[in-house]
């Protein structure tokens, strides 16, 4: 039977605001999304009868990912098939490579590229809003991750509002992650106990998310202010990453979403020595594999969507 593959890419937030809570109890939120070259590996395949869903890779906790039926990708099949009326089995395999619950939407990725696998299986496929429409159903992060025509965009709403944005030119980008990431349902209770002022009027200009210089003044994290005292490892981590003598060796320093994944983008000037810097600064040595709760992933930002390619 027909099969397809694409790679379920990750994201990071290069900015994200946290804005009024809803009486639904959601919160609107404004960010800056944009993939990254890391992402999993994902094949879906349309099967007579039968359902499955197999996940292996390096990404996948030694507990494994939990029920299948609670699975991003799992919900975002039996969603497509509900919503088209196509009566079919599917088989999803997918090779993490995304760590799980960091910030960096590997789930929602997957679900993403499921969404749009199917779609391109279907013999009667959803329109491209229809297929965004979706997506929102299973989450915030999920309408980005589906689209197929740029790696960044400004959200808004529950993310399910994009702007799509021409790309930024691809850069080198390191992730430093956590044996454990931060619950998200946690992170916003938390935010909903500690409310910030009334953010400050903002206009955004597309001259000004056209170009990494802009957007690097605009690097911001809400989620930091209540994640950041909870966490040990990771304060230390960003404390050290932003003193004032590392500042012009590391244009970002932040974490996404709601973490516990930070991401560093080094000055463009130098890239080898700052990784070096970066390592000795938080005492990793990526040659040698050791206990240590902090470990670093070497990946870039996205030029682009990677496509839905069908197998031969």
């Amino acid at each position: 039977m027909a099969s397809v593959r694409v790679v379920a890419q990750a994201k990071v937030n290069l900015f994200l605001r946290v804005l009024a809570r809803e009486a639904s109890g959601y919160h609107q939120l404004e960010t800056l999304f944009c993939r990254l070259a890391l992402g999993d590996e994902v094949r879906v395949r349309v099967t007579e009868d039968g359902r499955s869903l197999d996940c292996d890779g390096p990404a996948v906790p030694e507990g494994g990912l939990g029920p299948v039926e609670r699975n991003l990708a799992w919900r975002a099949a039996t969603a497509f098939l509900e919503k088209t009326g196509w009566s079919t089995g599917f088989a999803i395999e997918i090779e993490k490579r995304i760590p799980v619950g960091g910030g960096l939407g590997g789930g929602s990725a997957d679900a993403g590229g499921v969404l749009r696998a199917l779609n391109a299986l279907a013999p009667a496929p959803l329109t491209d809003h229809a297929l965004l429409r979706l997506g929102a159903t299973l989450g915030a992060d999920v309408p980005f991750l589906t689209q197929g025509d740029s790696p960044l965009a400004l959200a808004w709403g529950r993310g399910d509002r994009l702007l799509v944005l021409p790309p930024l030119p691809s850069r080198p980008c390191l992730l430093f992650t956590f044996p454990s990431g931060v619950p998200t349902a946690d992170a916003y209770r938390w935010l909903t106990e500690a409310p910030a002022a009334a953010p400050s009027a903002a206009a955004y200009r597309l001259a000004g998310l056209s170009s990494w210089r802009d957007v690097e003044v605009m690097a911001y994290n809400e989620f930091e202010r209540v994640v950041l005292p909870r966490h040990e490892v990771l304060r230390g981590v960003v404390t050290g990453l932003r003193r004032p003598e590392l500042s012009e060796a590391f244009d970002v320093v932040l974490m996404s979403g709601s973490g516990a994944t930070v991401f560093v983008l080094p000055a463009s000037h130098a890239p080898d020595a700052v990784r070096e810097e970066l390592y000795v600064e938080i005492g990793i040595d990526p040659s040698v594999e050791t206990a240590t709760p902090v470990e670093v992933l070497e990946t870039s930002t996205a030029a682009h969507v990677e496509p839905v390619r069908v197998d031969d």
